[in-house]
């Protein structure tokens, strides 16, 4: 149950660090922090975990964050802001794939010990970083899209949660889909691969069912005006 209570132990520290980050820098905090979750999240999945009897890769918590920030800025300032904060962590993340593209190509010293390491993480960046760009727009666009669209349905009928966890439930779906195929697919075996399509599907909806409360304080912080944007 190590990995298990490590992973609690992360998705409480992400959800804490983008409230800290909105309550700070408020819309600002939110486009600094969907970098953040695009970089670190495409580093992690690098890494294989077994967590609740299955194989799985690490990032589904960080990666996840991002739909919060998004629907936080959906719910609070409009689609229009979503939107250009999807385009900044698209652009953030094909600087960071190109530039280490070109870090490891450096050849290293002899008192170097970190080559081997990089390469490895980064050597394999280019097919994750294709996966992720291409997921990450997809599912982020539909996420907005869908968010929008249950305000406009039901005015007044459909709360924050509802909001909040349907239209992020099929956008993790394709983003999960298209995200282990481009990247994994032929990579491991079929029965590892099907392991990591359903963990990353279930993990990232996990993530997205515990974010909701954080959506309540996000939004109450707005409406009470103690945000004090940047």
């Amino acid at each position: 149950m190590l990995n298990e209570m490590w992973w609690v132990l992360l998705l409480v520290l992400n959800f804490v660090a983008i409230l800290l980050a909105y309550r700070l820098w408020g819309k600002l905090g939110l486009f600094i922090w969907i970098p953040i979750s695009v970089i670190v999240a495409n580093i992690q999945v690098t890494k294989n975990v077994n967590l609740f009897g299955l194989e799985a890769t690490l990032g589904n918590i960080v990666y996840s964050t991002g739909f919060l920030a998004t629907d936080i800025l959906s719910e609070i300032y409009g689609a229009k802001e979503s939107r250009k904060a999807v385009v900044v962590g698209f652009f953030s993340l094909i600087v960071m794939t190109v530039m280490m593209q070109v870090a490891i190509q450096f050849t290293p010293a002899p008192s170097d010990f970190v080559q081997e390491s990089m390469v490895t993480i980064f050597g394999f960046m280019p097919r994750i970083a294709a996966g992720s760009l291409i997921a990450y727009v997809i599912s982020n666009f539909h996420d907005i899209w869908a968010f929008e669209l249950w305000k406009r349905i039901k005015p007044g009928r459909t709360t924050l949660w509802m909001r909040n966890c349907f239209s992020t439930m099929i956008s993790q779906l394709l983003d999960s889909l298209i995200f282990t195929f481009i990247a994994f697919y032929g990579v491991y075996d079929m029965g590892v691969w099907w392991q990591i399509v359903i963990t990353t599907y279930v993990l990232k909806f996990i993530v997205a069912v515990c974010d909701t409360p954080f959506m309540y304080v996000a939004r109450n912080w707005a409406e009470k005006g103690v945000i004090k944007e940047a």
